[in-house]
């Protein structure tokens, strides 16, 4: 049994050991200042054997990971580097598994030594002292000395001054794998950065003016294996891709990054999709390994016409939507990358005034509290945002999926011919003119600037001009009169538009105008933040003499997909 450390540092204060104060103070500062533990460990043990006048000592490390202790460093006559046992064995598993110092006082004549070393090597160990290099998350590794130079047996003061010297090797070895962890992390990260923008870069950029294809991604984690693309070619069809790539991480990515630019250069050779799948898995089964796949979609829109023809690999139904009704054209082949030598069958639908969606399986898998999103929650989004147009629909469509659960990388693809749509309307509330329920309005608009798709700053911003409208109707349209506010809030393609209508008596609009700033008096400010805030505003009275209308835009573009 050891001495507590206690015991070991008041004797070495009355000056027992002083040496031993004087190697610990020297031990901690080398190897608390060195993450090169190649160099620093080999001295230390050195210093440690030489003041605790062994003849040989070694030091472990455990590997949890293979459950057995190496040996790392080694000093005496007999290199017993490389050398691994299991936890189950020996002096030296014993201190690690009880993380205690161990004394072996005659080792010829103990059954707990290990003796196949001796056996092995010629060495003969007498006396043994092991100790643990522990740490707060227990024990790293040992610390073992053999044999006394002057014969006698190791004793318990020496067992307390080797639990003092292990101290200062554990920290510095565990500082030491932080270290390289950290440094590992940051590889890791510069490794995913660069993949995550090589991703990026491979994704189409929007096209507006009528194009036909809208596309978003969510990754479910940093890197994303889903991906899409879409292309003209020369006769005016629009190709375009769907993919999902098996697995996750770096590999993931890598394939996908490959699966990306095969099918889209297969597409450009004007190959009819189930062909174009065809000469894509071939590839793929060539060159895929470890039980990876893709699923795709592949296909070319006429816009003439208005025809779709698609051919699927093991991908989700897609999915057209028309009036009221939905037709789903499942995948007729399986993934790509697992059997090669197979065909792909083809489907055609035209798409007249309808919507077609592709989603990866992402979508279907979005979590709602303990279920599924599903086919029918998928249809169930579409149908709550179909009179909307097509840029918002996604968007919509996205924000609710953000709100539940993504478990996997999220990917839509909207095929649609540009229709002429009406203004979408986000807010339209009536409320008693009294301040009590503004706060209410307030909340109201922000929900309704963020369907908008209004950054938060100028969202904000926006609530605070439509309140001070509220309130100089409160305070100067009605005064003490009673009434209601019409509150409406729509967006026509990039502007924001917001309309006040009250019931009180006609207010003349050239008696409103915002004050001079270099008036030295206090409020009086709400048409001066009006002002500011909004591209314009008007104020007219409502025909019939009743009621005023105030009417403010703002210029407020929809987000990009990048941004999304």
């Amino acid at each position: 049994m050891s001495l507590p450390a206690a015991t070991v540092l008041a004797r070495a204060a009355e000056g027992e050991g002083a040496q031993a104060f004087a190697l610990l103070a020297e031990l901690s500062e080398t190897l608390a200042i060195s993450l090169d533990l190649r160099t620093t460990l080999p001295e230390a043990l050195n210093r440690i054997v030489d003041y605790m006048a062994a003849e040989a000592a070694s030091l472990f490390l455990f590997d949890p990971v293979e459950n057995v202790l190496e040996c790392k460093v080694c000093v005496g006559p007999v290199d017993l580097s490389g050398l691994k046992l299991s936890p189950e064995q020996g002096i030296v598993g014993l201190a690690l598994v009880q993380n205690a110092v161990q004394i072996v006082a005659d080792a010829q004549n103990d059954d707990r030594v290990h003796r196949r070393v001796d056996a092995e090597t010629g060495f003969i160990t007498r006396s043994l002292l092991a100790a643990p290099l522990a740490t707060a998350n227990g024990p790293i590794g040992v610390i073992e000395l053999f044999n006394k130079r002057g014969g006698q047996p190791f004793d318990t003061v020496d067992a307390g001054i080797l639990r003092l010297l292990a101290a200062p090797a554990a920290l510095a070895i565990n500082n030491a794998r932080m270290a390289r962890e950290l440094l590992e992390q940051q590889r890791l990260k510069r490794e995913f950065d660069l993949a995550r923008r090589l991703q990026k870069a491979l994704l189409p950029r929007r096209r507006r003016a009528g194009f036909p294809l809208l596309a978003v991604n969510l990754p479910a984690h940093e890197i994303s294996g889903d991906f899409y693309d879409y292309f003209e070619m020369p006769d005016g069809r629009i190709g375009f891709v769907v993919g999902d790539v098996s697995g996750k991480g770096l590999d993931a990515a890598l394939l996908m990054t490959r699966a990306a630019s095969l099918l889209r250069w297969a597409g450009k050779d004007d190959l009819a999709p189930s062909e174009w799948l065809r000469r894509a898995n071939e590839e793929l089964c060539q060159t895929t390994h470890d039980g990876r796949f893709v699923c795709a979609l592949v296909g070319y829109y006429e816009r003439s016409t208005r025809v779709v023809r698609l051919a699927g690999a093991g991908f989700p139904p897609v999915l057209f939507h028309m009036g009221n009704t939905y037709r789903e054209l499942p995948s007729d082949g399986p993934p790509l990358g697992i059997v090669p030598g197979i065909s792909f069958g083809e489907a055609a639908v035209a798409l007249g005034d309808g919507s077609l969606y592709c989603f990866s399986d992402g979508v279907i898998d979005v979590r709602s509290g303990a279920s599924r999103l599903g086919h029918a929650g998928v249809r169930s989004l579409i149908e709550r945002y179909a009179g909307s147009p097509p840029e918002s629909r996604l968007r919509s469509i996205v924000q609710e999926l953000r709100y539940l659960k993504l478990v996997d990388d999220t990917t839509i693809l909207l095929l649609e011919e540009p229709r002429v749509h009406p203004p979408e309307v986000y807010l339209r509330q009536t409320f008693a003119a009294e301040p009590e329920r503004l706060r209410g309005v307030r909340a109201n608009l922000r929900l309704a600037l963020d369907r908008a798709g209004t950054p938060p700053q100028l969202r904000d911003r926006l609530v605070l001009a439509v309140d001070e409208g509220c309130c100089n109707i409160i305070r100067h349209a009605y005064r003490d009169g009673t009434g209601d506010i019409t509150v409406s809030v729509r967006r026509d393609g990039d502007m924001l538009e917001f309309e006040l209508r009250d019931a009180a008596p006609p207010v003349d609009p050239d008696c409103v105008r915002p004050r001079d700033l270099d008036e030295c008096r206090p409020g009086g400010l709400g048409l001066n933040i009006i002002d500011t805030v909004m591209d314009g505003w008007c104020l007219q009275p409502r025909p019939g003499g009743i009621g005023n209308v105030l009417r403010m835009w703002k210029r407020c573009p929809l987000p990009q997909e990048e941004d999304q």
